[in-house]
C-alpha cells in the first residue's frame, strides 16, 4: 500500500472574526441583490486594455461575452495609486488561483482588502482542479511583456499585457512604472512535476464571468491576453498563430441601490502598526 502523502498546514492561518475571513452571509446577499443600477458598461476589444474607476461599495462584473479569453487585471487605490494590488501577498494569504470570498490585498504599508471576489462562474466545481492539476484564475504568472518576447524571440511586438496596461492608464496620471504583477483571469495556470509553470486553455465559455466588491475606491485596469484563451501559445517552437484566439472581454460597473444592504459595511482599513520599523529618530 503506498504511503499516504501529508498535506501541509497552510503558513497564514487567522483568527475566527479576522478580516481575511469574508463576511460569507454579507458578500452573498450582495451578490444576489437584484436593486442594482448599471452605471458603466463596455467592451475591451482584443490585444487592447482600458482603466475606469470602481467607488467603494460598487461592483465590478468582468465577462467573456463571445468566450474564452484571457485578461490581466492590474487595481491601484484611487486616492493614493501606490496603494496597489499585492499578488504576492494575496497567493500567501488566500491560495495561488482565487475564487468566490477570496480578497485582492494591496501593499505594504496599506496592506487591507481593495475588493472581495463575491461570484465566480468558473469557481468551485466547477472548474476545480484538472487532471494535470491546473486551476483558474492565476496568481503564481504574471503579465506577458515585450522585453521576455524579444528575450526569447528577438521580436519587438508592442500588445503584450505589459504594454496594453501600460496605455491603458496614461489617461490616470500613471505610467509603465506604475504597472505590477496582475491576477491572470480565466487563466488555467499550475506547476509540473519540474516545479515549472504551465498554462492551459481558457475553460470560459460566452457568459463566464466572475464579481468584484470594492472595498475602497479603486482604478482598475484590464488587458485582453493577446495570447488569446492560451490553446495556441508559445514563444517560438511553430506556434500557430494567436490572432484566431483573441476574443474580446466586457466590464460593467454596478451600484447597489438598496441602501440597507451596506448599512453595516464601511471601507477597509489597514492595521494599525505605530512602530517605525526600529529606527530611532533623532530628538532636538
Amino acid at each position: 500500500m503506498a504511503a499516504q502523502v501529508e498535506n501541509p498546514v497552510p503558513s497564514y492561518i487567522a483568527e475566527k472574526g479576522s478580516v481575511l475571513h469574508a463576511n460569507r452571509a454579507f458578500y452573498t446577499s450582495i451578490a444576489e441583490a437584484t436593486a442594482r443600477e448599471k452605471v458603466e458598461d463596455f467592451i475591451i476589444p482584443i490585444r487592447s486594455g482600458k482603466a475606469w474607476v470602481v467607488p467603494a461599495g460598487h461592483i465590478c462584473r468582468i465577462s467573456t461575452p463571445e468566450g474564452p479569453q484571457v485578461g490581466d487585471l492590474n487595481i491601484w487605490g484611487l486616492q493614493n495609486p501606490r496603494e496597489k494590488f499585492w499578488a504576492s501577498r494575496t497567493k500567501q494569504l488566500h491560495a495561488a488561483h482565487v475564487s468566490t470570498f477570496d480578497r485582492l490585498w494591496s501593499c505594504l504599508p496599506f496592506l487591507r482588502p481593495m475588493v472581495t471576489i463575491i461570484a465566480d462562474t468558473l469557481g468551485g466545481n466547477k472548474y476545480g482542479t484538472d487532471a494535470v492539476g491546473g486551476r483558474v484564475h492565476d496568481l503564481l504568472g504574471t503579465r506577458c511583456d515585450p522585453y521576455v518576447n524579444k528575450m526569447l524571440t528577438g521580436d519587438d511586438f508592442d500588445y503584450h499585457c505589459h504594454s496594453n496596461l501600460t496605455r491603458a492608464i496614461m489617461p490616470f496620471g500613471l505610467t509603465e512604472y506604475d504597472v505590477h504583477d496582475v491576477i491572470n483571469l480565466f487563466q488555467v495556470t499550475g506547476l509540473n512535476q519540474d516545479d515549472k509553470y504551465f498554462m492551459r486553455p481558457c475553460p470560459a465559455k460566452a457568459g463566464d464571468y466572475i464579481e468584484f466588491f470594492a472595498e475602497i475606491d479603486v482604478i482598475m485596469a484590464l488587458s485582453t491576453c493577446p495570447g488569446g484563451d492560451l490553446s495556441a501559445w508559445g514563444f517560438g517552437g511553430g506556434a500557430v498563430d494567436m490572432l484566431a484566439t483573441c476574443r474580446p472581454l466586457g466590464v460593467e460597473v454596478w451600484k447597489i441601490t438598496d441602501e440597507t444592504l451596506l448599512k453595516d459595511w464601511e471601507p477597509s482599513k489597514s492595521p494599525a502598526y505605530k512602530g517605525l520599523h526600529g529606527i530611532n529618530l533623532p530628538t532636538f
